[in-house]
């Protein structure tokens, strides 16, 4: 995403971008939050505090989880449990 467009939807200008790539500005709490949204990436991960890259899709899975019970979570756990258990056998094996 260019400058402009992520200038855009966050409705700024591109050189404001430009300056915070370059470490020149700091954007508000409020801008950071807006970027974040626009590149689909947690704040954490925005500003450096996690490597882990958690898109929107997976931030809103893990809130519904989050708000289930001790059992429904421990049913969704066995078959993520699984299906990462595969996922790993299957680059171990390739």
């Amino acid at each position: 995403m260019s400058q402009s467009e992520l200038a855009k939807k966050i409705g700024t200008q591109a050189p404001v971008i430009g300056r915070y790539e370059r470490e020149e500005a700091k954007p508000s709490i409020e801008v950071a939050s807006n970027l974040a949204a626009a590149l689909k990436v947690s704040l954490d991960y925005l500003v450096g505090y996690t490597e882990l890259e958690l898109d929107v899709e997976t931030l809103k899975r893990i809130e519904h989880i989050s708000k289930m019970s001790s059992e429904e979570k421990a049913k969704i756990f066995m078959v993520m449990d699984a299906l990462i258990r595969d996922f790993q056998f299957r680059n171990i094996a390739s």
